[in-house]
């Protein structure tokens, strides 16, 4: 099952983006910070509070298994862009032990959804380059890239 997230669901969703904050810590340890720090605890209840973002919960067998956080953007028209709104993908984290049990795609299908009944026709997320397993599964799932970010390393 795949829901929005209850408030006291988000101790459980903590454990999640513990693990995703460790992956990121290994991939690009001069960059993220080790441990779990107050801040990034602290700042789910943050995303759950906002109007503009929501926290998303696949539930197996009564057991947290996966989440996602995500935002409802909307841009101004500017000197470069014009006006956009769109459905961001913030966070998105599987327990270790459900990958590759169709948890992911679902937790998705929900997304799809729910970006649906927000009127937003766009869903955008940002992935690490160092992060090939969610590459795959992004791109698996019809994402594309549109958009680049690249690093001199001028020592």
């Amino acid at each position: 099952m795949v829901r929005l997230a209850k408030r006291e669901d988000l101790v459980r969703i903590n454990e999640l983006r513990w693990q995703v904050n460790n992956l990121h810590c290994m991939g690009r340890p001069d960059i993220f910070r080790s441990g779990f720090q107050d801040e990034l605890r602290d700042f789910v209840y943050d995303i759950y509070e906002f109007d503009n973002s929501d926290v998303i919960a696949v539930v197996r067998d009564e057991v947290i298994c996966g989440y996602a956080c995500v935002e409802y953007i909307d841009k101004p028209l500017s000197a470069y862009t014009w006006k956009r709104s769109f459905y961001h993908i913030s966070e998105f984290g599987m327990d270790s032990e459900f990958r590759r049990q169709g948890v992911a795609t679902e937790l998705f299908e929900f997304i799809k959804e729910h970006a649906k009944s927000k009127g937003l026709d766009k869903i955008e997320l940002d992935v690490w380059e160092f992060n090939d397993i969610a590459l795959r599964f992004y791109e698996s799932l019809g994402f594309r890239t549109y958009r680049r970010y690249m690093e001199f390393d001028n020592q």
